[in-house]
């Protein structure tokens, strides 16, 4: 597997993972109904951001979105965001790309990651995020709407770098 920048001709693959994990809506907090056309501006992120792919040959993986999590004064803190195909979890993709996305934070000079919004039932995330060094520093109760847990809460979570 190999991770590396975005390519506009990846959206082909890339949009069936992003579709498939907004429309579980167990996971992202995006419009189930979201289009690839509105899609694509919100997961390809402009520079200084960056959009990466996993793949194995000529096959994607999974993706990851980087970059400033909030502007002015917050903007020492990077964020990223996650998507891996469903054959292909349990398999390493979402470690490479969270560790692709600290390090390429840390080369940046950012402080700290934060994840904004960590569905707390997405135990597979949160126990990633905890091995690589992710702490929840906050919960708001029931801001996410599970499809069969109800009401959820929302993590917020912070690694400094």
């Amino acid at each position: 597997m190999r991770i590396r920048e975005f390519d506009d001709a990846d959206w082909a693959q890339v949009w069936p993972i992003v579709a498939e994990v907004v429309r579980a809506a167990d996971t992202f907090a995006y419009d189930p109904g979201l289009t690839a056309e509105a899609a694509y501006p919100m997961w390809v992120e402009a520079p200084p951001g960056r959009t990466v792919v996993a793949v194995d040959g000529g096959a994607v993986l999974g993706t990851a979105k980087m970059g400033t999590n909030r502007p002015g004064p917050g903007d020492h803190v990077a964020t990223a965001s996650f998507m891996v195909a469903r054959e292909a979890r349990g398999r390493g993709v979402g470690t490479a790309l969270c560790r692709h996305a600290l390090a390429w934070a840390r080369e940046r000079g950012y402080a700290g990651m934060q994840f904004n919004a960590v569905v707390e039932s997405n135990a597979r995330a949160v126990d990633l995020y905890r091995r690589e060094g992710f702490a929840v520093v906050g919960t708001v109760p029931g801001a996410f709407r599970h499809p069969e847990r109800g009401r959820v809460g929302l993590h917020v979570m912070y690694r400094e770098l």
